[in-house]
């Protein structure tokens, strides 16, 4: 860990780049993915991943920070997470309202669910 930084900075950066990876994963080469899901997503350690792979651990922690900053990019430029994570708030928002206008019967609220609805679409 770098100094200063906290376990949980450290889930926190991890968690990220899980979700990039997600989304961005599949537009990095195949030796930049492999080296990049031993490492964030199978939890090697650089030095495994260095032997597995033959290259330095100096190489490994350069390509996952190359990586990750290539990740970084593809969300600057095409937003898919955000977009993602706005639209998933929207539709549990729409299952709380769903689930009150069942339990309660006000379909004053369905005006609210059409909102959201409209919100989604225009965010696709």
């Amino acid at each position: 860990m770098k100094q200063g930084e906290t376990q949980i900075d450290k889930l926190d950066e991890i968690v990220q780049q899980s979700i990039l990876y997600d989304f961005y994963g599949e537009l990095l080469s195949d030796h930049k993915k492999r080296i990049f899901e031993d490492y964030v997503l199978n939890d090697l350690s650089l030095g495994e991943i260095a032997e597995e792979q033959g290259i330095s651990r100096q190489g490994v922690h350069d390509i996952v920070k190359r990586c990750t900053q290539e990740l970084k990019d593809y969300e600057c430029k095409l937003s898919l997470v955000s977009k993602f994570q706005k639209i998933k708030i929207k539709l549990e928002e729409i299952q709380n309202i769903t689930s009150k206008v069942t339990r309660t019967k006000d379909l004053t609220q369905i005006s609210v669910i059409a909102t959201l609805a409209d919100d989604i679409l225009k965010e696709l």
